[in-house]
């Protein structure tokens, strides 16, 4: 046998041309026989095709150019009662000016009072402060904490800006320490005058130093506390703390201790729980001035329909961003879409974060997660149902998701179930709106919105029927 080509050197050709004419007929055949194949599988799915209705056969299909749109909200009128975290002291941002927080709590005596002479020998405040932001240097901070004369129920709704009424009791100038940024502290603070005026105030009826859901007791002799923040410091702490009671742990954590003695001189403490087991009425109270924003439009456009490439979202129940769907009611008014199933609903809404030397991780200066809720034309609100979609042990909900993805920049939010529920709902009783929001935590954020670069996209994937 011969080479085809006959050239000593191997960067030639050194196949046979017999034994490459087999190989190649091998792979004619080859190529005929899945040709046929594939023609006939063709022709079994085409059976029948012409005999079952039309509407035995589902498509399923994907949207993301559904018209979404941005804007800035402000409303004072959320509800702040029973709250995860209390707030008080005050927070300065170029973008959105400035922001006061305090709350109002009831207090409850923790164990049976005893009648018997005694003395008041001083009272005490134990507070554990979960978060402090700002440096609160260069001036001093204190507390003021005021009587009020308003009766306050836990069953009950209230809003930042309920008003207060103060009563006749008030203590002022409480120092704080100085308190670190990163870490829980706890502190014991003490009262004007050793507390001893406070604490023969509190008890100056031992009659009243009782509980009862069914006659006036403690909680109307002395219906509660207002806490507020002054400052003479250019930076004045923002701190926080929770009025829940802490049932892993069974302790309390924030509480007046009052120090006794008897007629023996035998000593004995009485404590007023703020996070009593059996919850106090409680609400937050927040009041915003973005007047005195140095930068950006002092949020001039909350409230309106404008279109800008920016929407804002602030902590302490300031403003918000609420996404608009008219493409989601466009596909709910239209008769060919009555009968679909949701597969996939999802927002992407992009961060508008541009790091500086100070601040270069977005991480730090973000809110870590976000929420989404609804409202019903009473103006109810509702946290949307992907939300609680997850087993109960799944604390995270890492269906819904809300969370930052910092590597994207972006919050991703899956509202399936929200979706599926708005096109079914034959009372309209809900608009195709939702709310961005965060429930605690003391992070802004601005977002991509409208004509921007990158806008929020609504990802949408349904089965037609």
């Amino acid at each position: 046998m011969t080479r085809y080509y006959n050239i000593p050197n191997h960067t030639h050709r050194i196949v046979s041309v017999s034994q490459n004419f087999f190989r190649l007929l091998f792979a004619l055949l080859f190529a005929t026989i899945a040709v046929s194949n594939s023609s006939c599988k063709k022709e079994v799915l085409k059976i029948g095709g012409d005999i079952l209705p039309a509407g035995d056969f589902v498509s399923i299909k994907s949207i993301d150019t559904l018209s979404i749109f941005s804007y800035t909200m402000y409303d004072d009128s959320v509800r702040s009662d029973l709250p995860s975290v209390s707030y008080v002291g005050h927070d300065y941002d170029p973008l959105f000016g400035s922001t006061t927080a305090g709350f109002v709590s009831q207090i409850r005596l923790s164990s049976k009072w005893y009648p018997q002479p005694f003395t008041v020998d001083s009272m005490k405040l134990y507070l554990q402060i979960l978060t402090v932001k700002n440096g609160g240097t260069g001036g001093v901070n204190t507390l003021s904490i005021s009587e009020i004369s308003n009766q306050f129920y836990v069953d009950s709704a209230y809003y930042p800006n309920t008003p207060i009424t103060p009563a006749g009791y008030n203590m002022t100038n409480i120092v704080l320490p100085a308190m670190r940024t990163d870490t829980i502290n706890d502190i014991v603070l003490s009262l004007p005058g050793n507390g001893i005026s406070f604490g023969n105030y509190l008890t100056r009826d031992t009659t009243k130093l009782f509980y009862n859901n069914n006659t006036p007791d403690f909680r109307s002799f002395f219906k509660g506390l207002y806490f507020q923040l002054y400052s003479t410091s250019s930076d004045p702490y923002l701190i926080s703390l929770s009025l829940q009671y802490d049932q892993t742990n069974s302790i309390y954590h924030n509480y007046f201790v009052l120090f006794t003695h008897d007629s023996t001189g035998t000593s004995n403490e009485y404590s007023f729980i703020l996070d009593a087991q059996n919850t106090n009425a409680s609400f937050n109270t927040f009041s915003h001035d973005f007047s005195t924003a140095t930068v950006g439009n002092h949020m001039e456009h909350r409230n309106t329909t404008y279109k800008d490439t920016l929407s804002y979202l602030q902590s302490l129940g300031g403003v918000y961003t609420r996404i608009s769907l008219p493409g989601l009611k466009k596909i709910k008014e239209d008769v060919s879409f009555s009968k679909i199933a949701v597969n996939r609903a999802k927002l992407v809404v992009p961060v508008h974060f541009e790091p500086t030397t100070s601040n270069p991780y977005i991480t730090q200066n973000v809110p870590s997660q976000l929420y989404l809720r609804y409202r019903a034309k009473n103006g109810t609100r509702y946290t949307v149902p992907d939300y609680s979609l997850a087993s109960s042990v799944d604390l995270a909900h890492s269906f819904f998701d809300g969370k930052l993805d910092s590597v994207a920049k972006v919050y991703n939010f899956n509202i399936p179930a929200f979706v599926q529920a708005y096109l079914e709902d034959a009372t309209n009783n809900v608009e195709p709106e939702l709310d961005i929001f965060q429930v605690s935590g003391t992070k802004n954020v601005t977002l991509e919105a409208n004509k921007s670069k990158t806008p929020v996209k609504f990802e949408f994937t349904y089965t037609k029927f």
